[in-house]
């Protein structure tokens, strides 16, 4: 609040100026009006037909809406009538925002360059040709939940390494899928700060060259977020060695693509764990499209003999697998 004051033959008065800030929104959203509910428990398989029961989240850290008691309860958003459990918002922090870029032209060849994976395209080819146990998962599970921590630590095994979309969240949210937060909770009381996130869309020198994207998806899930070089699949194990501190050997890696996360984690020498995807509906047509390819060419696969190679930590992998079943077979 500013004063003026304005001088008149006979009286002296006061003036006062209130200045009201006009809130800009850096995205625009869609929010589905009814997210419906996640379905719990499901058969053990590649198959990812249905898109009516899935699970959605806001990827926006600060948006103002209405919420009735029963949107209260159900959904997950993250907006003023859910807050995160791991990471409580906090106003005043520059990190809780979403990060914009300076540049539409920027955010523009992220989009398009996060749905066009030149790396895995190309790297697709090989694995085509002659390398095509390198997209067989040692281990297969609906999500994070069927997988027994406990078990692999006794094992040996020294951290976790997930993939970010569509594994811990929807596309483009920031926010981790709320029937996860246990596990990952869980996850984080069995190996410690020994559990990272290496991901296309998040640390990536490419698309985040200062870090701001990382830092905030941090803030919000509380994991750290390993920065790299180069786009999965290809690449060595390197960063993600030195950031735990220990032979990739000893690592899981977790993720949702047999063609990027599983062949990244089994070239490198992770025990690779697939996932199903949490939401068709939040991504690009294109990427739904080549995943389709990807599941049916991994099913075929898998029915001709092709497996990973064994992890010596691991011969039996269904030990690690809560409610597991075997992959099925069309």
């Amino acid at each position: 609040m500013e004063s003026a004051t304005s001088v008149a033959p006979h009286q002296t008065k006061t003036i006062s100026y209130y200045y009201y800030p006009i809130p800009v929104p850096k995205y625009h959203l869609h929010l589905p009006p009814h997210p419906p509910k996640f379905i719990s428990s499901q058969p053990l398989n590649l198959h990812f037909k249905s898109r009516k029961h899935q699970h959605y989240i806001s990827p926006c850290a600060s948006i103002t809406t209405t919420c009735s008691k029963d949107h209260q309860e159900n959904n997950d958003y993250d907006d003023p009538c859910h807050q995160n459990p791991i990471f409580p918002k906090k106003n005043d922090d520059p990190e809780s925002n979403v990060i914009s870029s300076n540049s539409w032209w920027a955010k523009l060849r992220a989009v398009v360059g996060q749905s066009v994976n030149l790396e895995g395209i190309s790297g697709a080819f090989g694995i085509i040709a002659k390398d095509r146990h390198l997209v067989v998962p040692h281990i297969a599970v609906p999500d994070i939940r069927y997988i027994d921590w406990v078990e692999l630590k006794r094992k040996g095994f020294l951290g976790v390494v997930f993939d970010k979309d569509n594994t811990l969240t929807v596309p483009y949210s920031f926010t981790i899928s709320r029937p996860l937060r246990f596990s990952v909770e869980e996850c984080k009381s069995v190996f410690g700060t020994n559990i990272a996130v290496f991901s296309n869309s998040a640390g990536l020198h490419e698309y985040d060259r200062d870090g701001r994207i990382a830092r905030a998806l941090e803030f919000k899930i509380g994991i750290k977020v390993i920065r790299h070089k180069i786009k999965k699949p290809a690449g060595s194990a390197e960063e993600i060695e030195q950031h735990f501190g220990c032979d990739s050997s000893r690592l899981i890696m977790v993720g949702d693509r047999p063609f990027t996360d599983i062949a990244y984690g089994n070239r490198n020498g992770f025990l690779t764990i697939l996932t199903n995807p949490l939401s068709l509906d939040e991504e690009p047509l294109i990427v739904n499209q080549v995943r389709k390819l990807e599941v049916s060419l991994v099913k075929r696969w898998s029915k001709k003999g092709f497996h990973p190679t064994s992890h010596w930590l691991l011969p039996d992998s269904s030990e690690c697998v809560i409610d597991h079943s075997p992959l099925k077979q069309d």
